[in-house]
């Protein structure tokens, strides 16, 4: 009779494991062949973007790997970017509980790698509201002015006593500094706790960590854990969010010395007030880990995007002598040759630079693999079943000569309508600040064209230049 009642009991087991080792009748996506418990791990290299380009040649544009147990779905042309983005933006429009996001964003706190809900939602309109609606942006028209003749005054140092400048660091200082000022109230340029140089080991510390592959997230339960520990993996992303913690702690320890949080003046102080002051906006409770992980997001996403934007346009100005004398001359003809001062009036005066950034958009996205999705159910693409919770990447990396031409007389854009020019996504997950960073990016570029001509530095030629994605 127990034997009997066992059998009973394991049946329903039996059955469920026997049905999941039955062949699927639907269609999955080809790939490559993977590896017992590791999956395709070892298939990848430094740069994902690259690996996954590569393995696409062979397998086509929907390619199905396996990082350990966790099935990820690889989409590398546009139109099937249009299918994940568009048609079932719904149903991917979640993010996956990665080790890495969840540190960096204090436990899902932001609205970059939150999943898809009520408290996204809350958080992009908090975002929205206070940092970059119409009304806001144009309160931080004189911020934006200043910084950018802040950055023409350094580079007009370096022009006068003929010493090299470091377009990164210059970029980064632009960038930082505008994004801080308006976004944080501090302004980075006057503050005693901290200096450009530090700011940027910071961000490129936190961005490199916030890329890492753990394996918690991927082998089977314990063994991922105990190789991220062993490894030094998690301890080196702990340390990395923890040293951006503190920096933010000292910008919000300022705010509150400075006090006049009902002014909304900045986003901190926005969300301060909403801290102190819960009942009197909404029932969503705003907690001291939104704040720290808002401005970790707007760090990570408007800071190092925007400077290397910037320095691969000038990159690719150099590398094309043609491309770059023709952009000076329109800009310089647009905007008069004695000009002191670039504003933001002058921006989309000069139409061939538009064509020079969506170019250069194309062949090096800010992030290549736009951040990863998850399926919330089951989902067809190109004929290919997509199960139910598999991890989404979307890779917009592409190879190609430099030829801003291919962009006059069409109206492809990169706000998310054109699936072929993804710099800021698409969907409901596409980036809030797209508007704010294209106003800094215009603003930084027009000021370094119109004001200096640029060079390699002596003994240094074209092919010398490290084209590297890194």
């Amino acid at each position: 009779m127990s034997i009997f009642l066992g059998f009973l009991f394991l049946f329903p087991l039996f059955l469920i494991l026997f049905k999941k080792l039955l062949p699927s009748k639907r269609k999955l996506p080809p790939g490559p062949r993977g590896l017992p418990i590791i999956g395709n791990l070892h298939h990848l290299g430094r740069s994902l973007h690259s690996v996954f380009h590569k393995l696409s040649l062979e397998h086509g544009p929907v390619m199905l790997l396996h990082f350990g147990v966790v099935p990820v779905v690889v989409f590398s042309s546009k139109e099937t970017a249009k299918e994940v983005l568009k048609t079932h933006d719904l149903e991917t429009c979640t993010r996956p509980k990665l080790v890495a996001n969840g540190l960096f964003s204090r436990n899902f706190k932001d609205i970059g790698f939150t999943q898809y809900g009520e408290d996204w939602q809350e958080m992009k309109k908090l975002v929205g509201l206070e940092l970059f609606s119409p009304k806001k942006q144009k309160s931080f028209r004189y911020i934006r002015e200043e910084e950018g003749d802040l950055l023409v005054k350094k580079i007009s140092k370096s022009a006068q006593t003929q010493t090299l400048i470091d377009l990164r660091k210059a970029s980064f200082s632009f960038t930082a500094g505008t994004i801080f000022r308006l976004a944080f109230g501090q302004n980075f340029h006057e503050c005693d706790f901290i200096d450009m140089g530090r700011l940027e080991e910071l961000v490129l510390e936190a961005e490199t960590n916030v890329c890492i592959l753990a394996l918690t997230d991927f082998l089977p339960t314990g063994l991922g854990w105990l190789a991220d520990r062993i490894s030094g993996r998690h301890s080196r992303m702990n340390k990395a969010f923890s040293k951006l913690t503190n920096l933010f702690q000292h910008v919000i320890d300022e705010q509150l010395k400075i006090g006049q949080l009902q002014d909304h003046s900045n986003l901190v102080s926005a969300m301060l007030d909403m801290i102190n002051r819960p009942s009197k906006f909404s029932s969503f409770n705003i907690t001291s880990n939104h704040l720290i992980a808002m401005m970790s997001g707007v760090v990570l996403a408007g800071v190092n995007a925007g400077t290397i934007t910037m320095v691969w346009i000038v990159t690719e100005l150099i590398r094309h002598p043609r491309v770059m004398k023709k952009l000076q001359a329109e800009i310089r003809a647009t905007l008069g040759s004695n000009k002191e001062r670039i504003t933001e009036e002058d921006l989309q005066k000069v139409e061939y630079l538009n064509l020079v950034i969506k170019e250069t958009f194309r062949l090096h996205p800010p992030s290549p693999l736009l951040l990863p999705r998850e399926t919330m159910s089951d989902i067809e693409i190109e004929g290919y079943h997509i199960p139910k919770n598999a991890l989404i990447r979307i890779n917009t990396y592409t190879i190609g000569q430099f030829n801003p031409e291919r962009f006059s007389n069409t109206s492809i854009n990169y706000k998310g309508q054109d699936y072929e020019l993804l710099p800021f996504g698409a969907g409901r997950r596409s980036c809030p600040g797209m508007n704010l960073g294209i106003t800094i990016l215009e603003l930084g570029l027009l000021n370094i064209l119109y004001f200096f001509d640029w060079s390699l530095p002596n003994g240094m030629t074209i092919e010398d230049i490290d084209m590297e994605e890194n």
